[in-house]
């Protein structure tokens, strides 16, 4: 089936539907409401400015000067009809086409009856009668403005028949009449096309704004759901909008529109105002975020929403977690690392292997010296090293992406546990686990968590074991404020000072000799590829804490199904 008659039926649906909403809007008497309310309040004016003509007695009087009597009788009663339809209008106690029947019924009679009081077709108050009929056809029903109109002009022509016979002073004018009687007719037929136009443009309007409004319900749950925090400030840098990733990045509960934003985050804020007053500082910047206990790094990105990028209108800020670009950058970082180790181990494995070999053989030989069997035991160490530093880099070229999965610490950390102390045969009491959560859970490839965990617990207990004692402790739990989950691998040895704090995981860095120096920046790199982090920490009372804090999973597993 080709593009065309796929599209053919989509369209008839969609013209079917919006047919069928233009219908129903047609159908509702909102219009006719105002119709009828638009035209009642002037009916009432129309009533209560006669009265006033009528008492001002100008000269010569057009006004009720034919019988006074019966044209204050009918103003009066026209003026209480008028008030008891603007009830009705309000309280919509009939339907809109039976009063708007009844009152242009009612407004013919009024209006023949004070043209028979006054001047007849000369006095002019006939011509109120376009008006009404008029109004009246836009709200009613095909054929019934004709029937109006003929019943306007046979009351018309019925007045000037009246004064003729019956001797009143009223001039008789059947032209005139005539004459009115046909603009009549006229505009009780043109109303009919006319009320169907503004019905269907109203329909169209009303279809418009429900369109619009879904559009902006549309709009508003795309940007609540994007995963890139966004933050929308006006000139007067107020919030107007503000999704829920930035505010899980802010770690706000709620924000209403016209919080301003100084109140959330105080250095974005005034570098804002810097921004908007000097040209020259940049759209980028990168703060540090303490929300409770977790320290986050944010790169925060301004975007002009005003006219040709003016500074001081409304303003959209991107707000980013430095933690992901850096996994990002990391997986790069890691596959071109990969590709270098690879042909390191290539070409350096092989000699060194060799030599190694040969140092053995040699030093079987039953005619070296002392000193000869010393040279071969450093050539033995060293070629062993440089091996074991090639195995290690090899483990960056070999390691397979991230597989990140869902499961709990406690069940978790209990086989790490047993698997690493039976492999290094340590005692009871050596290696312990503290209290962990049983609703605990992680996001992180099981794999890599292993080979991290196994490196530090291994570090720990040998320089635990330089202070007289093994004493590990794993603890777990969630970090205050964001509340993300972390594993904890506590020592008792000397702790590493100040100054060697900020190296330790740089690569090929060691404090102490037999090391490759490269244990804590793998496992470095196997956290930031999960979107955890690994820090270090001093102990209180001497010691090292190692801290593994991973992503929140709940916050993953939900944007993963966006």
């Amino acid at each position: 089936m080709d593009q065309a008659q796929t599209e053919a039926p989509l369209k008839r649906t969609f013209r079917g539907s919006r047919d069928a909403l233009l219908q129903k809007a047609i159908e509702e008497p909102d219009l006719s409401w105002r119709v009828l309310g638009t035209l009642n309040i002037f009916r009432l004016l129309i009533s209560v400015s006669l009265i006033a003509l009528f008492i001002v007695r100008t000269e010569p009087r057009f006004f009720g000067h034919a019988n006074p009597v019966l044209y204050v009788a009918t103003v009066s009663s026209y003026l209480a009809f008028a008030i008891l339809s603007a009830f009705l209008v309000r309280r919509r106690a009939l339907a809109a086409s039976v009063l708007a029947t009844t009152q242009v019924v009612i407004d013919i009679l009024a209006i023949v009856l004070m043209m028979h009081a006054s001047s007849g077709v000369s006095s002019g108050i006939g011509g109120l009668l376009v008006i009404f009929v008029g109004a009246g056809s836009l709200v009613l029903p095909p054929r019934y403005p004709l029937i109006l109109a003929a019943l306007a002009t046979f009351a018309i022509l019925g007045q000037q028949a009246l004064s003729q016979f019956s001797g009143l002073a009223a001039p008789i004018n059947y032209p005139a009449a005539g004459i009115l009687s046909g603009i009549v007719f006229a505009i009780a037929l043109a109303a009919q096309p006319l009320a169907k136009s503004i019905q269907a443009s109203e329909a169209l309007a009303r279809q418009f704004g429900v369109d619009l409004k879904n559009l902006s319900e549309l709009n508003q749950y795309i940007v609540q759901h994007l995963r890139e925090s966004i933050v929308v400030v006006d000139s007067d840098d107020e919030v107007r909008l503000i999704n829920s990733s930035a505010m899980r990045l802010l770690g706000l509960d709620e924000v209403r529109a016209g919080t301003p934003f100084a109140n959330l985050f105080q250095p974005l804020a005034d570098h804002i105002a810097a921004w908007r007053n000097n040209a020259s500082v940049s759209s980028h910047q990168e703060f540090t975020l303490t929300t409770g206990g977790d320290i986050t790094r944010v790169t925060a990105h301004i975007a002009p929403l005003g006219k040709d990028g003016q500074r001081d209108g409304p303003i959209m800020i991107f707000l980013e977690d430095v933690s992901l670009i850096n996994a990002r950058v990391q997986q790069s970082k890691l596959a071109s690392l990969g590709r270098l180790s690879a042909s390191i181990a290539h070409e350096i494995r092989n000699p060194v292997g060799a030599m190694s070999h040969a140092a053995q053989l040699l030093g079987e030989s039953s005619a070296l010296t002392p000193d000869d069997v010393r040279l071969t035991e450093i050539i033995q160490t060293h070629s062993g090293r440089v091996s074991h530093i090639i195995d290690n880099v090899l483990q960056l070229s070999r390691r397979e992406s991230s597989r990140p999965e869902r499961f709990g610490l406690r069940a978790w950390l209990a086989d790490f546990v047993e698997e690493f102390t039976c492999t290094l045969e340590l005692q009871e009491g050596e290696l312990t686990v503290g209290d962990v959560p049983a609703e605990l859970e992680a996001r992180m490839d099981p794999g890599h968590l292993h080979q991290v965990l196994w490196n530090l617990c291994d570090n720990a207990v040998k320089y635990a074991s330089e202070t007289g004692g093994i004493l590990v402790e794993i603890q777990a739990g969630r970090t205050q404020g964001q509340g993300r989950p972390y594993i904890e691998v506590l020592d008792c040895g000397l702790g590493v000072d100040e100054a060697t704090a900020d190296q330790i995981f740089e690569p090929f860095f060691t404090a102490r000799s037999g090391g490759t120096g490269l244990g804590l920046y793998i496992s470095r790199e196997l956290c930031d590829l999960n979107r955890a982090s690994l820090v270090y920490l001093d102990r209180p009372g001497g010691g090292s804490i190692f801290r593994i804090v991973f992503s929140d999973p709940d916050r993953w597993d939900a944007q993963d199904t966006v």
